[in-house]
């Protein structure tokens, strides 16, 4: 007989390794889901996003229901019971399974000592739960968000934080871009109405359409004939504000996973377009967008920073540059951000976007079109690093994609709309 797995203890590793050693969530899930059934695997992958997602709300739970925390080799059995406290407050797995399958997980973990433990807390939680919960949601933990990051959000968008933060805590809309060489957006949707789903398009990217509620790829019609990608709304705009033509030199520059590079191409398909990454592993999830969306591009390893070691004196038309950054504005699809960085990363990251947009700026043709996109919601990845850029570069002119009182267009997460994003429209004179 196969073995069965146990999933809390499976969710509880994970979660260690994201938050105790800065592993990246997406890069530790497809590996502890090898084996799961597509069940097993919906159900590790809710429980580990939702506990990152509500983790200073459990937190703050553990020490209230603890008198001492547990450390050294015993730590997973701390996520164990943030896993099981997940499930009886955010999930409608009945109680006595999440404790009893929560519990079998220490046994798995080779704790079998501290069965008792984990059962006793997570029963005195269930005693205390109709007057604990009330005072964890008023306290300063109900925003779930780490402090430097609310503080820096307050001072930002002191109107807009509150919503920022709201959606960065919710599931995110699953959204889809229509391939315009098979349909148009109004030809598909009707091939999906069909299928007995629906989809709202969105108002200004005309490839974008959100599902009325999430699916997997196998119920979207003519996904594995390349009729549609999954991308956010956001991410789309990217290629709106890029206008490219057939015919013209393009360069993706921080290309993975590639799916603005195929985008590109759909636009304009008769375009000849390098995509560029500084990851190697990355780099494959472009070489399998393309294949999926029999396309062509010149693919290549290189760091942004040094333009001269992968495209020579090459002379682009266009270039989308969207540069590493904190990533702020995505935190409803990858929760585990808030936990893996830290302040520090904001000055690091910014410096880091002003050595790759002043590498870049001399590959673009005169009168050439760059755009600069992140997935932050952090002025100074944004709007200030535009400003300090056009200081610095006379042949460059701003052109203005909303009215606002800052550079460039910057949107928010929004739980029925796109992730947080910004963008900048820069033309070489």
């Amino acid at each position: 007989m196969k073995k069965t797995i146990n999933l809390r203890s499976l969710a509880a590793q994970t979660l260690e390794r994201v938050v105790e050693q800065g592993q990246s969530l997406s890069n530790l899930l497809p590996t502890a889901q090898k084996n799961l059934s597509d069940k097993d695997s919906a159900l590790l992958q809710e429980i580990c996003f939702g506990v990152l997602r509500t983790l200073p709300l459990l937190e703050t739970a553990i020490q209230q229901l603890m008198s001492r925390p547990l450390t050294g080799k015993q730590r997973t059995l701390h996520f164990l019971i943030m896993v099981g406290l997940y499930q009886l407050v955010y999930t409608r797995i009945p109680p006595h399974a999440a404790l009893a399958e929560t519990v079998e997980g220490a046994a798995v973990l080779k704790r079998q000592q501290f069965k008792g433990l984990v059962n006793g807390v997570l029963r005195q939680f269930q005693r205390q739960q109709e007057t604990l919960l009330p005072e964890l949601e008023a306290g300063p933990q109900r925003f779930l968000h780490p402090a430097w990051l609310l503080k820096r959000l307050q001072l930002a968008w002191p109107e807009q934080w509150q919503q920022i933060v709201e959606a960065n805590n919710q599931r995110p809309p699953m959204w889809l871009r229509v391939n315009r060489q098979h349909h148009s957006r109004e030809q598909w949707l009707a091939l999906l109405q069909e299928s007995g789903n629906n989809a709202t398009p969105h108002p200004l990217y005309p490839d974008a359409l959100m599902l009325e509620s999430p699916t997997s790829v196998g119920q979207l019609p003519g996904f594995d004939r390349g009729w549609v990608t999954v991308q956010d709304a956001s991410a789309q705009g990217c290629v709106t504000y890029l206008a490219p033509q057939n015919g013209e030199h393009i360069l993706d520059l921080c290309a993975a996973p590639g799916g603005k590079t195929t985008h590109i191409l759909e636009a304009a398909p008769e375009a000849s377009v390098m995509a560029v990454d500084v990851d190697a592993q990355r780099l494959k999830r472009v070489y399998e967008n393309l294949q999926r969306l029999n396309m062509q591009a010149d693919v290549k390893q290189g760091d942004g920073r040094f333009p001269d070691q992968w495209c020579g004196e090459t002379l682009f038309d266009r270039i989308l540059l969207d540069a590493p950054c904190s990533a702020t504005g995505v935190i409803r699809r990858h929760p585990d951000i808030k936990w893996l960085r830290r302040d520090r990363d904001i000055v690091e990251l910014a410096a880091l976007q002003r050595e790759i947009l002043d590498a870049i700026w001399p590959r673009l043709k005169s009168g050439g079109t760059l755009v600069y996109a992140t997935c932050s919601v952090l002025p100074e990845e944004n709007h200030l690093q535009i400003e300090q850029f056009l200081a610095r570069h006379a042949d460059a002119e701003h052109i203005p994609l909303a009215e606002g009182p800052h550079l460039g267009l910057q949107s928010f997460p929004h739980p029925q709309g796109g992730d947080g994003f910004f963008y900048a429209k820069l033309i070489k004179k």
